[in-house]
């Protein structure tokens, strides 16, 4: 049992669903994510999901992408991401880190060496939403060797047959997809979302998860109602785009920023029934 089962049991005793933050690692530096992360921690975040930048994600938003076009100019890469887990790790050993991010570095990077540094390093969990089930055995192979949960997607199109697939081989949670298309907020979800989560719900135990889009509070209280985690990307990427200053060449926080990602991401943990 890793740090993602241990806390769904938990908040499963207590009837609540995990609020789940993301942010992209380096964005705009690797201090300030490391900042960012730890003030989500101390806001109560149940788990949280760090970006590993990719210069084509395919899978984000317009937000997103430039999220991680912002890290990639400091040459941000996987051995800087994992330097700064351990180093939050001495902070917090309890709140579960997963990883999101795009085959190529993983591939690149060696997926027995990836698997066993991000074990060392605290990682609970990955999601790469351009590895297909059906590619996916070796590194599911390797991440099970080392206690890392393999975290699946199932999008609103995905036919139930191979929903049932994708559930039997993902771990951790499953992660649904709000809405057919990229990632990034916006003002209202689909009609129908609630029934795909119950749909998805019904033919596994395992938690279910919803992203993409999810940007204000009342969404959160409405999708805690019938999800087992929410997960919250573009909305707090925005906040981090509004409180940077460009100038001499590179993108700098102001002093507000951690405390305006804070206060965003109490008011989405508070609205959590």
């Amino acid at each position: 049992m890793n740090r993602i089962e241990k806390t769904f049991n938990q908040l499963n005793k207590n009837n609540k669903c995990a609020l789940i933050p993301f942010i992209t690692a380096g964005d705009p530096d690797i201090s300030t994510t490391e900042k960012i992360i730890k003030r989500f921690i101390d806001e109560g975040a149940d788990i949280i999901e760090i970006g590993h930048p990719f210069s084509d994600p395919l899978a984000d938003g317009t937000v997103i992408q430039e999220s991680s076009q912002r890290a990639l100019l400091n040459n941000i890469n996987t051995s800087d991401i994992f330097e700064m887990v351990k180093r939050i790790r001495q902070y917090n050993n309890e709140t579960p880190l997963v990883l999101m991010g795009y085959f190529n570095p993983i591939y690149q990077y060696g997926l027995k060496k990836y698997s066993q540094d991000a074990k060392e390093a605290g990682i609970d969990g990955t999601i790469i939403p351009d590895l297909p089930m059906e590619e996916a055995h070796e590194w599911i192979s390797e991440a099970k060797k080392n206690n890392i949960s393999n975290i699946l997607l199932i999008a609103p199109t995905t036919p139930i047959e191979r929903a049932k697939k994708i559930v039997m081989q993902s771990n951790g949670f499953i992660y649904y997809v709000s809405i057919a298309g990229i990632t990034g907020a916006r003002t209202t979800l689909p009609p129908e979302l609630e029934q795909g989560l119950k749909n998805i719900k019904s033919i596994t135990n395992k938690p279910v998860c919803v992203g993409f889009g999810i940007s204000k509070p009342e969404q959160v209280e409405s999708l805690s109602k019938v999800s087992d985690g929410i997960i919250v990307g573009s909305a707090i990427i925005r906040i981090l785009e509004k409180n940077l200053v460009f100038e001499d060449n590179k993108y700098t926080p102001n002093e507000n920023l951690i405390e305006e990602i804070g206060n965003f991401i109490k008011s989405l943990k508070d609205a959590i029934k």
